[in-house]
């Protein structure tokens, strides 16, 4: 199955090229009109590489069954930020060509575009959604917005796309009176539609009315921090694991259209899902008051931060922060006999430490170690390699699953391979709240 998508992608870059290749080869006479072409198959490339990177996104079962959400969120990562830079080349080499050919300065060549050639606003307003979505996407800007700042910004990219298929079919030289072409672009962005409105939007409704979720109850937990309960009917065939997440849309005035993800904090067992969110933002502080009886729509499960990834006898959990949240749920059933499972908690203060009751309980039933580790992490000797060996003396004997703040997963897996963790028996989820 893997060969064959990567062969059917593969075999559709082929006829992208092969569409332009005799007239863009054609047409190409001297320097400008090599630029010009050069601009045109970037465009192509860049429209194709947009769409894969929506599909990857879509939520298509086959997808994520093949290869999981934290696989395919990464290459989607990519192929924005290839498409970005085929489509911001495809904008210059295309304005050069032009430029060169007819003899004018810049400025008076992008005046002709805009009056000449339909569309062309279109795909400058386009082309600066896209720089704004990818700019959303930079590890530095993403920590300093809030998810719901990033979320609407990442929507626009969908109105990127349709300017983007206006300006192709009405200015591309590619498709006016080329009808196999213009089928061709025409299927891909219809499939490519029908893929997101089907799997991100018509499968979830559909399943969250069938088995008819709702919010059952809201428990505090400690300040700022409250678990929501899901319940409905034959939840069991949600195919929901401990450890994995669904997006979450309440269905109350002012937030319907919103959707964040949280993982599960206690394992599934057919009656109810619960989650357990800290108010980091305005979305999640405003869960604490949702009443009970909310509709609720969910999208997943995702993600394989689950006992499936599992290949040794023993395991080491970390959490940093509110990623406790599906380290507790794991805690709850992960196979293993005593000592056969280690728990450390990262925080920076006590207060930050959250559902430690429960924690403590099931470390107590289950003869688990549970390490705490507080304090400031810009230190560095907190979960240092030398710290989890103290911690865990046999912890390359381990799997370790670390789940928490990127930054703070990333220095973690480089902890765990200094101190002789194999990357392999390394598993990570990355969440910031």
């Amino acid at each position: 199955m893997a060969l064959g998508l990567a062969g059917a992608l593969v075999a559709n870059l082929v006829v992208v090229v092969a569409l332009w290749g005799p007239a863009g080869i054609r047409d190409i006479h001297d320097a400008g009109s090599l630029l010009t072409g050069l601009g045109r198959l970037t465009g192509l490339l860049g429209a194709f590489v947009v769409l894969v990177g929506l599909l990857l996104m879509a939520r298509i079962p086959v997808l994520d069954r093949l290869y999981g959400f934290d696989r395919l969120a990464a290459w989607h990562r990519v192929a924005g930020f290839t498409a970005l830079a085929l489509l911001l080349a495809h904008a210059g080499l295309v304005l050069a060509g032009y430029t060169l050919g007819d003899g004018v300065t810049v400025l008076d060549q992008v005046g002709r575009l805009i009056s000449s050639y339909p569309g062309v606003i279109g795909a400058v307003a386009a082309l600066a959604l896209l720089i704004a979505v990818a700019a959303s996407s930079v590890v530095i800007a993403r920590r300093r917005l809030r998810y719901e700042t990033w979320y609407f910004v990442h929507l626009y990219a969908y109105l990127a796309v349709a300017l983007a298929f206006s300006h192709q079919l009405a200015t591309g030289s590619d498709f006016v009176g080329e009808p196999f072409a213009r089928a061709y672009w025409y299927a891909l962005y219809g499939l490519t539609l029908g893929a997101i409105v089907v799997f991100r939007l018509g499968l979830p409704l559909v399943r969250s009315w069938w088995h008819g979720l709702r919010v059952a109850r809201v428990v505090e937990e400690g300040p700022g921090v409250v678990s929501i309960e899901i319940g409905g009917r034959r939840l069991e065939r949600l195919g929901a694991r401990t450890g994995q997440f669904f997006t979450w849309r309440f269905l109350t005035r002012g937030r319907w259209h919103e959707a964040h993800p949280f993982s599960l904090s206690a394992a599934p067992d057919g009656h109810r899902l619960r989650i357990t969110v800290k108010g980091v933002g305005d979305y999640s502080a405003a869960l604490a008051a949702i009443p009970p009886g909310t509709r609720v729509i969910a999208e997943g499960p995702f993600g394989s931060f689950t006992t499936a990834s599992r290949r040794r006898s023993r395991v080491l959990l970390i959490a940093g922060g509110v990623g406790i949240t599906p380290i507790r749920a794991l805690l709850e059933d992960m196979p293993g006999g005593p000592g056969d499972i280690a728990v450390v908690y990262r925080a920076l203060r006590e207060d930050d430490v959250i559902l430690r009751a429960e924690l403590e309980e099931l470390a107590r039933r289950r003869s688990v170690a549970l390490h705490y580790v507080i304090g400031d992490h810009r230190s560095g000797e907190l979960l240092s390699a030398a710290h989890l060996l103290d911690l865990v003396p046999d912890i390359a004997d381990r799997d370790v699953y670390v789940c928490g703040p990127p930054a703070m997963t990333e220095a973690t897996r480089a902890s765990l391979v200094d101190s002789g963790v194999p990357r392999r028996h390394v598993v990570l989820e990355r969440f910031a709240g």
